[in-house]
């Protein structure tokens, strides 16, 4: 852990909470800050990428974009578990729904990531690795959901590096495997998490689906998001 700057960080780590939640979106981060957290401040805006540390019933949390794409996830959650003493990371993003039973609105809780992405070629593993979420955070996310009374599915993601694909039946065989939805980070999280020795959560909604062509509308959009924040608020709670 240190006090200094990093490259894309300028804090120290008494800046940051134990928890941090990470949506992509810079803007999502600042409306989570300004709607859920009390005394909220800024404490990173480097590349315009948004931290604000406040508190959420009594506990210290921060929340802070992490951008699109895992090599962009994979630089902010790298420091905030290495140089800031973060613990936890619970990202709270969108997803393309892809299983059946998926509808819009439904809360997707990562239990695996799977990828199409090299991030773990740098660990140098005889084999592939298999991205999972903290068991913990999962377990307090499902409690939540719970009690909020939201429509959730715990499962497999997938995190793609690709947004769009040349080959248009690319999802089928991650359909077929019963994979709940795509998004582009999680798998990067997960990976960093472990290697750390620290604990990671991806919540996402789904905002659209991809086989059926369905999705959200802008206000649709903002209104359903607060299910996940809520849930990863709570679980933040329950790790203080």
């Amino acid at each position: 852990m240190s006090n200094q700057h990093t490259p894309h960080i300028k804090a120290t780590s008494l800046d940051f909470a134990k928890t941090v939640l990470m949506p992509g979106d810079p803007l999502r981060s600042k409306f989570v800050a300004e709607t859920f957290l009390e005394n909220p401040r800024l404490v990173n805006n480097v590349r315009g990428i948004q931290g604000y540390t406040g508190s959420y019933q009594g506990v210290p949390v921060t929340v802070m974009a992490s951008g699109m794409g895992m090599p962009s996830i994979g630089i902010y959650s790298y420091e905030l578990y290495n140089f800031f003493g973060v613990e936890n990371i619970i990202r709270i993003g969108s997803a393309g729904g892809l299983a059946d039973d998926v509808k819009l609105r439904d809360v997707i809780i990562g239990m695996g990531a799977c990828t199409n992405s090299a991030y773990q070629n740098q660990y140098k593993l005889n084999g592939n690795y298999a991205p999972i979420a903290s068991f913990e955070l999962l377990s307090h996310a499902v409690n939540a959901a719970k009690e909020l009374g939201v429509r959730y599915k715990v499962g497999n993601l997938l995190s793609s590096d690709i947004f769009y694909h040349a080959d248009p039946d690319f999802n089928m065989g991650w359909y077929k495997m019963g994979v709940l939805g795509v998004e582009m980070e999680a798998a990067a999280l997960y990976m960093n998490a472990a290697a750390a020795g620290k604990r990671a959560l991806a919540i996402c909604t789904v905002s659209d689906h991809i086989l059926r062509g369905e999705a959200l509308d802008a206000d649709a959009r903002q209104n359903t998001f607060t299910d996940m924040m809520k849930i990863a608020l709570d679980v933040a709670v329950k790790m203080s």
